[in-house]
């Protein structure tokens, strides 16, 4: 097929799904018809699809064929980020808060304005903290039965940085990183800006199939697994014991760094101990107060083995160079005066009436999440499409993210998931009751 027709094949198709004559969810002819119906060979067909999922028109699933995709979503829109159209109920992404937050940051203000090391605060700080506040952060994670010293601890800003900094320092571009087939989005942003070689393991309902992981590294060369064992985002599982057991052999036998994300573990009561506590020597654990104080306080942890923390410390200094000292100082007395453990617990209690609303709201539709939780994963009925539902409450003023940003593999199932943490809870009742509505009619 001559180049000029065989790309006038593929601006047709293109300019059929921007006018809207070819819908959202109009399912395409197969690869081997449109060969059939244009004299094409088969591999040409191929590409004029290749193209068009380029061009971010289409989307081709396994088994089902290839569909034209809603594409008057906003920015952000069905993609996990936070940016959301004034008057939107915001179910896409959670900045939890709790009533007289703004009480306490003006109390805190105060009482650091009085503080005899003001000055010090107006000056770089160590890259990784000083070190009573690291101290402090040490302290800190003895709640989640962490037991660290406070020269193994670092501060970055937010934990979204601290995945940023142990992903630079210790791996490199090409490394092969294991991690769930559904997993937190920011992670994914990150490794595909540091070209990491992402390769997923399947999930079951309580957790990441360990034997495909097993059988994954009898495969590949994997240098890390990247893990949620405490409050997976997003689909809310706790890893059982035996689970993180395994999982450590798994990784001693094969010699990986498991990178283990908490930013959620503050809600789950009684949890088993951390992947870190199980194997110290290979863990870098990372958390923030992003969740459970406030997204506005930009200040995180990373704990790791002794040998890594000045690889760490050096990606901090090349990044931030070091957390904002007035940012620390506020966290730190937090964590001193309780505040911090006070805020967590109310959370907790916050996000169980939000599971509990949902709970009734919902009744009936099978979707999956944990009774702590700030978010929920909501499975589609089959032949309905993510993208036309996600659409469909944009009209209904409700944003909302599909699984897109969520998957690691090349399937994308037709699921929702709510954040359920940043509207009160009579608007939520009312964006959940529309979420059903909307749902139940496809």
């Amino acid at each position: 097929m001559p180049r000029a027709r065989y790309k006038s094949l593929v601006d047709t198709f293109a300019e059929g799904i921007r006018s809207g004559k070819m819908p959202p969810g109009t399912r395409l002819p197969t690869h081997r018809q449109l060969a059939a119906d244009h004299g094409l060979a088969l591999v040409t067909a191929s590409r004029v699809y290749t193209e068009l999922e380029a061009m971010g028109l289409v989307s081709g699933e396994t088994g089902r064929g290839t569909f034209v995709r809603e594409i008057s979503l906003p920015p952000g829109q069905g993609s996990g980020q936070m940016t959301v159209a004034a008057g939107m109920l915001d179910l896409n992404f959670n900045y939890p808060s709790l009533p007289g937050q703004a009480d306490l940051l003006r109390t805190a203000l105060r009482q650091l304005a009085l503080s005899g090391d003001l000055e010090a605060l107006l000056r770089y700080q160590p890259h990784a903290g000083r070190l009573h506040e690291r101290a402090a952060f040490a302290r800190h994670l003895l709640s989640r039965e962490l037991t660290v010293e406070a020269d193994q601890v670092l501060l970055v800003s937010g934990a979204q940085h601290g995945l940023a900094v142990t992903m630079m320092a210790l791996l490199k571009p090409g490394d092969v990183i294991a991690v769930d087939a559904l997993t937190y989005s920011g992670f994914k942003v990150l490794a595909e800006t540091l070209h990491l070689d992402v390769v997923a393991i399947p999930v079951t309902p309580t957790g990441t199939d360990l034997n495909a992981l097993q059988n994954l590294c009898r495969k590949r060369p994997v240098r890390a697994v990247y893990s949620m064992p405490t409050l997976h985002n997003p689909l809310g599982w706790v890893m059982g014991r035996d689970q993180r057991e395994q999982l450590v052999s798994i990784a001693r036998q094969h010699n990986l760094m498991i990178i283990e994300d908490a930013a959620y573990a503050f809600l789950v009561e009684n949890a088993p101990p951390p992947v870190a506590t199980l194997a110290p020597e290979r863990t870098v654990y990372v958390g923030g107060l992003s969740k459970s104080v406030a997204t506005g306080l930009r200040v995180g942890f990373v704990a790791a083995p002794s040998d890594w923390v000045k690889a760490l410390e050096r990606t901090i200094m090349a990044t931030t160079w070091n957390v904002p000292g007035v940012m620390s100082a506020i966290a730190v007395a937090w964590i001193e005066d309780g505040t911090v453990a006070q805020l967590e617990a109310q959370k907790r209690r916050d996000a169980q009436a939000r599971q509990a609303l949902a709970s009734q709201v919902l009744k009936g539709l099978a979707y999956t999440s944990h009774p702590s939780s700030y978010f929920l994963w909501l499975p589609l009925p089959e032949d309905a499409r993510a993208d036309q539902i996600a659409m469909a409450l944009q009209c209904e003023n409700i944003s909302v993210s599909t699984a897109e940003p969520f998957a690691v593999s090349a399937y994308v199932p037709h699921a929702l998931r709510l954040a359920l943490g940043s509207v009160d809870l009579s608007a939520l009742r009312e964006a959940l009751l529309k979420v059903r509505r909307v749902v139940e009619a496809y």
